[in-house]
C-alpha cells in the first residue's frame, strides 16, 4: 500500500512539474480567469549599433531607464535598402534629412518574416517633425503599420500622445498570411496646409488637424528631421525613404 502511495505522488509531482514548464514563454490564466499578455521584454540584438553613414537614432527613455542601450538594436544596409532589427523601440534619422512646410515622406517598410522575433505584432513605419532629437525634450509625430492589418499614429513631446489609442484596424493596413510570413506596407505622411494625414497602401487611413498635434506637450513643429521608427523585437527592411515637396 505504501509503495502504491508513493507511486501516486510521485505521478502527481510528475504532472505538475510538466505543466510549470509547458506554461513558460506563453499566455497564462490570471487568478480572475482573464489571460496574461506575452512578455514585452526587449531581447538584445547580437553585433548592433548603426552601421550606416550618418545616421543616428534614439532609443525610448523607458527602454534607457530598463538599461536597454542603442547598441542592443542594428541599423545596417542590405543592397539598397535599410535593416533594422530591434531590440528596444527605437528611431532613427539622418540629421541632414529635412522637411518644412508642405511635403510627403514616403518608404515602403517588408516584413520578410512576420513575428520573427516576437510572438505578437509590432509596428515600424514613418517619423516626421524631429525636433530636439536624442535629447529629453525630443519631439516628434510617427505613423506605423502592424503586419495583422492594424495602424498607429502617436506623438512625443517629450511625453507620448496617442492619435488613435493603441491602433485601429483599416483594409488598406496588409496582413501576413501567418507568423513567419512575408508582408510589405508602403506607407507615407503627408503635412498640407492645416492637416496631417498618414496613408498605407495608398489609402489615407488618419487625418488630423495640426492643431491638435502642435503645441504644448505636443510637437514643436511639423517642420523638422524626419526618419524611420520601429517597436521593440522586430526585424524588417525600409526602401525608397524619400521626402517630395508638396
Amino acid at each position: 500500500m505504501r509503495s502504491r502511495h508513493h507511486s501516486a505522488l510521485a505521478a502527481v509531482a510528475i504532472v505538475l512539474a510538466f505543466g510549470a514548464c509547458s506554461s513558460k514563454g506563453s499566455s497564462t490564466k490570471t487568478s480572475e480567469g482573464s489571460v496574461a499578455q506575452p512578455s514585452e521584454e526587449s531581447v538584445k540584438v547580437s553585433a548592433g549599433g548603426i552601421s550606416v553613414p550618418d545616421w543616428t537614432g534614439a532609443i525610448d527613455a523607458k527602454e534607457a531607464a530598463s538599461g536597454q542601450l542603442l547598441s542592443n538594436a542594428k541599423l545596417g544596409m542590405e543592397g539598397d535598402a535599410l535593416h533594422v532589427t530591434t531590440g528596444p523601440a527605437v528611431s532613427y534619422w539622418n540629421p541632414k534629412n529635412t522637411a518644412s512646410g508642405n511635403y510627403t515622406v514616403k518608404a515602403t517598410f517588408r516584413e520578410a518574416k512576420y513575428m520573427s522575433i516576437n510572438d505578437h505584432p509590432h509596428p515600424y513605419g514613418i517619423v516626421i517633425g524631429g525636433n530636439d532629437m536624442g535629447t529629453d525634450t525630443q519631439s516628434y509625430l510617427y505613423c506605423a503599420a502592424y503586419g495583422n492589418g492594424k495602424f498607429i499614429v502617436r506623438g512625443f513631446g517629450p511625453a507620448s500622445f496617442q492619435m488613435n489609442g493603441r491602433g485601429e484596424e483599416n483594409p488598406a493596413v496588409n496582413k501576413a498570411a501567418g507568423a513567419g510570413e512575408p508582408v510589405t506596407q508602403e506607407i507615407a505622411v503627408t503635412v498640407k496646409d492645416d492637416k496631417v494625414e498618414c496613408a498605407i497602401n495608398g489609402t489615407v487611413v488618419g487625418s488630423y488637424d495640426k492643431s491638435a498635434l502642435v503645441g504644448e506637450g505636443k510637437l514643436k513643429s511639423t517642420d523638422g528631421v524626419y526618419g524611420i521608427r520601429f517597436a521593440h523585437n522586430t526585424d524588417a527592411t525600409v526602401t525608397g525613404l524619400s521626402m517630395m515637396k508638396q
